[in-house]
């Protein structure tokens, strides 16, 4: 919306900085970061009064049997400050934006039916995995199926860019739709799968959607694009104010969420993160980044089915004491904000590896 005010600039020269995308990726920061801070106290203590609080699994760490009633849902905040942002800084007719906005409401509304089933209609079980899939299946079909019309590059439709090489790409033809939706759809699941520690889902985003903006900056500027031997992606640029806006939401929560947590994400927001992610991946063109930039979502995600292939064919054997893996080193005697913080210290290294590959090539 404030992108236009740059035309009024014969009247006002200042207004001329609403064209860039650096300037605007500021702003969308600092407008979602800012708007959690003035709306999260309120939006909490609302959720208290529906009295909508955690439920405590019996069968995990006994440390958090402390967090038992803690205030959840609050991934409402994440959302709320997110799409205002977007509608403020970002340009609305760009393609890109309403894809990204397109994967937020619907996963968004996927994660808030299983939290609304789970703590307002107290149905543990929540919403059912058949809902929840079928959603995010119709959510990955969208996106892949409107960028296999329209791709973010024609020339290099259904090829994958092999990071840390020199203009390396794999045609995977009619499978690569395959992978596009596996990206979005693990995406998904794995940021819902790391959000388990005060703070650690919502910090690991910071660092991944960061890496991200960086790229999509990149690779929607012909110049750079071409540099860098990025694929140019017309439009992607604007990407960055939204990943902007989505680390300041994030930034924003973690006031919040930090160790101990006042209000927990659930799944209203870390299912659309995840989504959103990989979908920025996708309009990109950096798929294949995506498991170095999100190491700590994939080491999350891979935990959980090596510990079930374990247990299935190794008769009930666990190769941790319990997975996702930040239960691992919780019962392992480590502190919950220790766990977070290596996990942090390991996500800013393998954002700045997945940067590394703008140059090592």
């Amino acid at each position: 919306m404030l992108y236009y005010a740059h035309y009024l600039k014969d009247l006002f020269s200042p207004l001329n900085v609403f064209q860039y995308i650096t300037f605007r990726a500021g702003g969308a920061v600092m407008t979602s970061f800012l708007l959690s801070l003035l709306i999260g106290p309120w939006l909490i203590a609302k959720l208290r009064t529906y009295k909508i609080g955690q439920i405590q699994r019996t069968d995990g760490p006994q440390t958090h049997l402390a967090k038992q009633g803690t205030t959840t849902m609050g991934g409402l905040l994440i959302f709320l400050t997110l799409v205002v942002s977007t509608a403020l800084w970002a340009r609305m007719d760009n393609r890109f934006i309403l894809l990204l906005l397109f994967t937020t409401v619907v996963l968004a509304f996927t994660g808030w039916m299983d939290d609304y089933t789970k703590l307002v209609k107290k149905n543990p079980k929540g919403a059912s995995s058949r809902f929840k899939f079928s959603l995010q299946l119709f959510t990955a079909l969208g996106v892949v199926g409107y960028l296999a019309a329209n791709p973010p590059n024609p020339e290099y439709a259904t090829a994958l860019s092999i990071p840390y090489t020199k203009e390396l790409f794999l045609n995977l033809g009619f499978l690569y739709a395959a992978l596009a939706m596996f990206v979005i759809i693990g995406s998904s699941n794995a940021v819902n799968l790391t959000d388990g520690l005060d703070g650690l889902a919502a910090g690991s985003l910071v660092f991944t959607a960061l890496t991200f903006a960086i790229i999509a900056y990149a690779a929607g500027n012909v110049k750079w694009a071409a540099y860098l031997k990025l694929i140019y992606v017309d439009g992607a640029g604007e990407i960055t104010v939204f990943l902007s806006a989505l680390i300041g939401s994030c930034l924003g929560f973690l006031w919040y969420n930090s160790y101990p947590a006042e209000v927990f994400m659930g799944d209203t927001s870390s299912l659309f993160l995840g989504g959103a992610i990989g979908t920025a991946a996708i309009a990109t063109k950096q798929e294949l980044l995506l498991p170095v930039a999100g190491g700590i979502f994939l080491l999350e995600t891979l935990s959980v089915i090596l510990q079930m292939g374990s247990f299935k064919l190794r008769n009930k054997k666990r190769l941790f004491l319990m997975a996702p893996i930040h239960h691992h080193f919780e019962l392992k005697g480590i502190a919950e904000s220790k766990v977070t913080v290596r996990f942090w210290i390991a996500g800013i290294m393998l954002m700045l590896i997945a940067l590394s590959s703008l140059k090592i090539r």
